[in-house]
C-alpha cells in the first residue's frame, strides 16, 4: 500500500476529523474509501456492506417490534 501526502486547510481537516469521529472512522479511512469509489475499485457488495455498517452505527429505526403500516394507515397519512 502506498502513502499519500495531502495539503488541506486546517479548518477543513478539523471538520473532517470531527465528522470521522461521529461516524466511528478516521479521516484516513474516509479518504481511502472516497478514492476507492472515485477509482472504481468499490464493488456493489462493498458499497452495500459499507451502507449497512453505517446504518447499523446510526441506531435509527423503530426496532424489531416497531411500527407496522397497513393500507389504511398509509392512506390516512397521504389524505389526512
Amino acid at each position: 500500500m502506498a502513502n499519500l501526502t495531502l495539503t488541506v486547510d486546517d479548518e477543513v481537516l478539523r471538520r473532517a476529523r470531527i465528522r470521522a469521529l461521529e461516524q466511528g472512522t478516521s479521516v484516513n479511512a474516509a479518504v481511502r474509501t472516497y478514492l476507492e469509489a472515485v477509482a472504481g475499485g468499490s464493488t456493489s457488495r462493498d458499497a452495500i456492506s459499507a451502507f449497512l455498517e453505517i446504518a447499523g452505527r446510526a441506531q435509527a429505526g423503530s426496532g424489531p417490534g416497531g411500527r407496522g403500516w397497513d393500507r389504511d394507515d398509509i392512506y390516512e397519512e397521504r389524505v389526512g
